[in-house]
């Protein structure tokens, strides 16, 4: 909430307890019963029942003399005075001018509360001036009680005989009345929140303490009149709200006639469609989705037994049977000869010879990576050089690296209508104040589980004790101390405007005792807006829903946590600077939280939550270094499994010849340089890196180089080796080298697409992640082929891995040996003859097909359920002390964030109208923007909007009004005149004020004849607007607007008769997760759009959180494009290189069915989506390509026959899963496994819960290797015809 305009009432509310304005006060003497019953003529017209002034209480308060008279006739000055104040009083009159000057005097106090709303006004004022003046007082009034001053005796108590018809009349036209300093009910005020007339008057009639504000003698209001009595009811006239003479506005007077058409909008129900199934109620998409199975199902089941009849009637017409089994023998031959060629690795030839048809770049590509292997092989001293020197001078750029660590810059996109509207609000109002907050919370019981109150002496005391602590801060900055006074706001005077239950007590510990400890807190929470004591060191009513937590309804006594928040000055440069103080402060702050604070608290059995405003970036900053020891684990666990994989280990003796362990060490090396590269590459062109690029993109891409690396020296090792070594690396590269061009394509355009992402920081990695994958994949073709080069040589020349300066001898039977026995591993043996024959089998693949489509259908149900946004304690390491503060947030806290509606280019002049349309006092429009804010409060609960709105142009215009007489004042030069109780009418050491002195001749600044319908001219709103906003609110008049709204008008080039900017302040109501964020960002947008194109007005929402949750509005949208742009250029890439349409779609068809399934999961795990989880998503796609490609490539390169191309595609399954699917799950799961000790955030901002993501990327792989060994080969065996044709 904004403190300087919350709090903004300020002294002025000392409260204007006009009942001390009754014509009389009251002693501090005791008091004794007098019976004044005993004589009728004492209750009669025309008679008073106290009549003058006979003393006064030691606190000034004048007191009336107690004897009865016949009421008085007054000159014609003194009835006109009357009359001005009392228009129902005519005649004789029942007080004397001194006590109508008295009435005057405190009556001023409540009309700034009430006069926006003139039948209240004059109900309220007709109830005091019938108390004081009527000359009927007698018939209703009744001295049950006096006391002695200096000899005379006094009124002490009355009783007081009112109807309930005026009672009720009264109330009903003041209850909905605002006071949009403090966004809420003028009630609150002046009547301490009362809920019925009787309430109202039971606090009017309180007889309050000397030096305390209220009535000084006690006041009993009754409805009934003793019998022969001869009294009766006081019951003048009362005026409705709804009064056309009388008008209110429809903020003010909801039942108003006008305003009987402008009902509240109904709040919004998003009532999914549903469908009910006897007892159980089925929502229609998953209705529809298990129709839609069902059918497809059925289909699939009848189009496998007419293809089996088919087939059946299609075998009684073939030729006789030693022929046709002469072409099986021979088909099954050449069959069996095409899977061995595949496995011996020398088949690539040989199967274009024996009928697979390329495509024009697959023979290209063929043609290409034939003469580059041959020529690799020759030179490889040259391409490993040439390769390595270009990615070191990519890697210079990173002399200009630099890192983004601020979260508006990392989370909010250029072009951004938020970032649009805050830069527009910083600059012309003013940037929203830093925030420094602690909770304190009681433990839950352990035997109900629920936490205990807080409010407590102890507490309180404990509550000191911290405050001091803090108040001795003493943090250093540019070699001067800073302590909090020099950083903290101040709407007035020199206190800060700290929201804590301490500022019942003034923030002083000898106040604790002498107000009444732990009571008068509790008195306070109840009479906040009306007791003096209860004001805060700052002179503004502290509203206890902001200092407690815990608590339900009005139930503050319940409140189980203190929120002790610290409202800091804010200015913010270009550059993110200008709060040096501040932060030097705020880190002292959190060092003292966490060694003093935190074990103080703790010590009581309490828990302290704590956080700064520069908190989560210091939080990223550590995090920067602390996930060092995770990246370096990875690289070893993958470095060891590429040792591993790539070597041979057929004998141990021969170990240390085959082993791959430098080649391995090399293409790691390799991998980082592509990662350098990029972030080099990008810091040259002055692109900020994020803590992500450097967390997860090493990982990213070594999972990604690792697949490459593998598919490259096994398609090595597979070629005979009785062939030259050129032919080797030749024979290689035409067999893996189009499937890894076309899968790394793929990969760079899925990773590019995620540039599309409006959140920088997921942008930005997308591009540097882009450009490591096709750096990798560059250095793979050049530099690591030529590493493979240079191992086979070693190994030919029986040289020591890592040591290839050391050679040993070997005999010709081990060489021959090591040359011929290349046998088959266990997977390879599982694969061919288990796995692949088993689906084969028709009635298998059907089962597979239906299976997958049906994961894919309840995931697309389940994907519908998937929330947007991104959760704080996902975004922050787990050992973060940010954790439990975001948790106690949502806990504890019962306001939600301040609101402000934005008013751009109004223009105040009288012919525009604009001011009409604007405010909420009488005269203004019924659809004016602050009647709509107040009746959209109604219905919080799709709004979102809590309370009616501050308005500075409602109270300015209240200030202006000749009604409100101790406001807008001016000396008889022409200069303003502050209220009476203010310097210099009244002198600052608190000395006596009066009517006389230099003020008594200030009047007021119009009259009713300067006023045009009560509104001002353009000279004279020109010239009383700083007037206004510089004026101090005090008792006599509580409607100036420093402090409350010395932020909320922009007056630069305001005397044009157009005011650029202004503010119009409320709050949302309590949110507690994202899915209220976004949801409240989109009801003011839809609320303010609606209301612009009413008023032809240009008005915008603004809250603090906005900027961070724009990107939800529409992250389906977002997310959905991006998904799609991906696909759609896998799609393109894919049937260019393979000019295969109907493989291209398949391709794409299991793509989608893979991310649909991801969707899934993130539903039952709880991931919401994000521009993180479109990013994984997309990222899922380019990961998943890959093992499409490769399998796809198989099927298109090898022996049209089906069952052969089965077999060669499952053959190169084996590969991909070694090379892809087992290093990709190393990668990522390694780090899976050491996020849960060390958390990776990248930032926070971009990677959320590490466990989740770690997760969901294992998933990823997992769900990929299943739908490519099981979906993938079952739905293209299903019908092979569209791949021949």
């Amino acid at each position: 909430m904004k403190f300087p305009s919350f709090l903004a009432a300020f002294s002025l509310l000392q409260l204007i307890l006009l009942m001390q304005g009754l014509c009389a006060e009251k002693t501090d003497s005791g008091g004794f019963s007098v019976s004044y019953l005993t004589s009728g003529e004492r209750h009669s017209e025309e008679y008073c029942a106290m009549y003058d002034i006979c003393g006064q209480r030691s606190d000034g308060k004048v007191l009336n003399c107690p004897y009865g008279s016949p009421s008085v006739k007054p000159d014609e000055l003194f009835s006109a005075k009357i009359q001005s104040l009392c228009p129902s009083i005519s005649g004789n009159v029942c007080c004397t001018e001194d006590q109508f000057n008295t009435l005057r005097a405190q009556v001023q106090q409540a009309i700034p509360f009430l006069v926006g709303c003139s039948a209240c006004l004059r109900n309220f004022l007709n109830l005091f001036c019938e108390l004081s003046c009527s000359p009927n007082q007698s018939l209703f009034i009744n001295v049950t009680s006096v006391s002695e001053i200096n000899g005379n005796l006094t009124v002490d108590g009355i009783d007081f005989f009112v109807s309930d018809a005026f009672g009720e009349g009264l109330y009903d036209s003041c209850k909905e009345v605002k006071f949009g300093t403090m966004n809420t009910r003028a009630i609150q005020f002046i009547g301490a929140g009362a809920t019925n007339f009787k309430e109202w008057f039971d606090f009017i009639g309180q007889k309050a303490p000397p030096g305390f504000p209220g009535s000084p003698y006690a006041i009993d209001f009754k409805s009934t009149v003793p019998d022969l009595s001869g009294m009766e009811l006081m019951n003048v006239s009362t005026y409705s709200c709804g009064d056309t003479s009388l008008g209110c506005s429809c903020g003010d007077c909801p039942s108003s006639p006008q305003c009987s058409n402008s009902e509240p909008p109904s709040p919004s129900k998003k009532d999914h469609c549903s469908i009910t199934i006897g007892p159980i109620k089925v929502r229609c998409i998953d209705f529809a989705l298990a129709i839609a199975y069902i059918i497809l199902v059925l289909g699939l089941f009848g189009w496998a037994l007419f293809h089996r009849q088919r087939e059946r009637i299609l075998a009684s017409d073939r030729e006789p049977l030693l022929k046709s089994a002469d072409e099986d023998e021979s088909n099954l031959s050449n069959m069996q000869y095409d899977v061995n060629l595949a496995l011996e690795g020398r088949g690539v030839t040989e199967q274009l010879k024996n009928g697979a048809q390329l495509s024009f770049i697959q023979g290209y590509m063929s043609s290409f990576y034939r003469s580059y292997g041959k020529w690799v092989a020759r030179n490889p001293t040259l391409v490993l050089c040439l390769s390595l020197a270009v990615v070191i001078v990519l890697c210079f750029g990173l002399i200009r690296i630099e890192v983004e660590t601020r979260p508006e810059k990392l989370w909010v996109g250029h072009g951004s209508k938020a970032a649009e509207e805050k830069q527009f609000f910083d600059s012309h109002l003013a940037p929203f104040y830093r925030i420094e907050q602690l909770i304190l919370a009681t433990l839950p019981d352990k035997t109900h589980g629920k936490p205990p109150s807080i409010i407590s002496d102890d507490n309180i005391q404990l509550l000191f004790e911290i405050q001091e602590k803090v108040d001795g801060i003493r943090a250093t900055y540019s070699g001067s101390k800073v302590s909090l006074t020099d950083i903290c706001l101040k709407p007035l005077g020199q206190d800060c405007a700290t929201q804590s239950v301490l500022q019942y007590f003034k923030i002083d510990r000898e106040n604790f005792d002498n107000y009444g400890g732990v009571s008068h807190a509790e008195y306070c929470f109840q009479h906040y807006t009306s007791s003096d004591t209860c004001l805060s060191a700052f002179e503004a009513p502290l509203d206890p829903s902001t200092a407690l937590g815990g608590f339900s309804g009005i139930n503050y006594s319940e409140a189980s946590a203190f929120v002790v928040t610290y409202p800091v000055n804010n200015a913010i440069d270009e550059a993110g600077n200008g709060n040096g103080k501040a932060v030097a402060w705020e880190k002292a702050f959190i060092k003292l939280a966490k060694e003093e604070l935190l074990p103080l608290v703790q010590s009581r059995n309490l828990s302290l939550s704590f956080s700064s405003e520069s908190s989560i970036e210091e939080e990223l900053k550590r995090e920067s270094t602390a996930d060092i020891i995770t990246i370096a684990v990875s690289y070893l666990v993958m470095f060891a499994y590429i040792s591993i994989t790539l070597g041979d280990a057929s004998r141990l003796s021969t170990f240390y010849i085959s082993s791959k362990v430098l080649l391995g060490l090399s293409g790691v090396v390799l991998v980082m340089l592509s990662v350098l590269g990029s972030v080099g590459f990008f810091s040259a062109f002055g692109v900020k890196s994020t803590l992500i690029i450097m967390e997860v993109i090493p990982f990213l891409v070594l999972a990604v180089g690792v697949d490459n690396m593998c598919i490259l020296v096994h398609a090595v090792k597979r070629q005979p080796l009785e062939l030259p070594l050129e032919e080797r690396i030749s024979n290689a590269l035409v067999e893996v080298g189009p499937s890894i061009t076309l899968a790394s394509l793929s990969e760079i355009l899925a990773f590019a697409v995620g540039g599309f992402t409006p959140m920088p920081a997921c942008r930005v990695f997308s591009l540097f992640a882009a450009l490591a994958v096709l750096l990798d994949f560059l250095l793979q073709v050049t530099a690591f082929v030529s590493l493979i080069v240079f191992d086979c040589l070693r190994a030919e020349d029986n040289r020591i891995d890592c040591f290839p300066c050391i050679k040993i001898p070997s005999s010709p039977e081990e060489s021959d040996e090591g040359m011929n026995s290349r046998g088959y591993g266990l997977l390879t043996k599982y694969m061919q003859e288990i796995h692949a024959p088993f689906l084969g089998l028709r009635g298998v693949k059907v089962v597979v097909v239906a299976v997958f489509v049906a994961f894919a259908l309840a995931s697309i149900a389940l994907s519908t359920r998937i929330d947007s946004g991104l959760e704080q304690q996902i975004v922050l390491p787990r050992d973060s002390y940010l954790q439990g503060y975001f948790t106690n947030i949502s806990e504890y806290l019962r306001i939600g964030p301040p609101l402000y509606f934005v008013v751009k280019d109004y223009n105040y002049s009288l012919e525009s109208g604009d001011t009409n349309k604007l405010c909420s006092i009488n005269r203004c429009d019924s659809n004016s923007l602050l009647n709509e804010i107040s009746r959209a409060s109604l219905v919080s609960e799709s709004s979102y909007i809590a309370k009616p709105a501050a308005s500075w142009l409602d109270d300015f215009l209240v200030w202006l009004s000749p009604e409100a007489f101790g406001c807008c004042r001016k000396f008889t030069n022409g200069s303003y005149c502050p209220p009476d109780d203010q310097p210099p009418c009244c002198s600052p050491d608190g000395g006596s004020c009066g009517l006389g002195g230099v003020c008594k001749d200030c009047t007021t600044c119009f009259r009713h004849s300067d006023l045009v319908n009560d509104r001002p001219s353009t000279e004279q709103f020109i010239e009383k607007l700083p007037w206004f906003l510089n004026a101090l609110p005090s008792a006599d008049c509580a409607k100036g607007g420093h402090g409350a709204y010395t932020s909320s008008v922009d007056l630069n080039g305001y005397e044009s008769g157009v005011i650029k900017a202004s503010e119009f302040r409320t709050y949302h109501t309590p949110l507690n997760g994202q899915g209220d964020y976004v949801n409240a960002l989109r009801a003011a947008r839809e609320f303010s759009s609606r209301i612009s194109d009413s008023l032809k007005m240009q008005i915008f929402p603004y809250s603090v959180f906005y900027i961070f949750f724009e990107q939800y509005l529409d992250i389906w949208t977002i997310a959905l494009t991006n998904i799609a742009i991906a696909l759609g250029a896998i799609f393109i890439v894919c049937l260019v290189f393979t000019s295969s349409l109907w493989i291209s779609a398949i391709i794409v068809l299991v793509l989608v069915m893979i991310v649909v399934d991801l969707m899934g999961v993130m539903a039952i795990l709880g991931i919401q989506l994000n521009a993180v989880s479109v990013v994984n998503l997309i990222m899922s796609i380019g990961i998943a390509v890959e093992f499409c490609v490769h399998i796809a490539n198989a099927f298109l390169w090898n022996h049209p026959h089906e069952a052969c191309r089965s077999d060669c595609a499952f053959l190169l399954t084996i590969r991909t899963f070694c090379g892809l699917l087992l290093s990709d799950v190393l990668g990522i799961g390694s780090c899976w496994l050491l996020a849960w000790a060390c958390v990776f955030t990248s930032g926070a901002e971009f990677d959320g819960s590490s466990r989740k993501k770690y997760c969901l990327d294992t998933l990823e792989l997992i769900g990929v290797q299943q739908w490519e060994l099981r979906f993938w080969p079952s739905l293209v065996w299903l019908d092979f015809a569209p791949i021949q044709r």
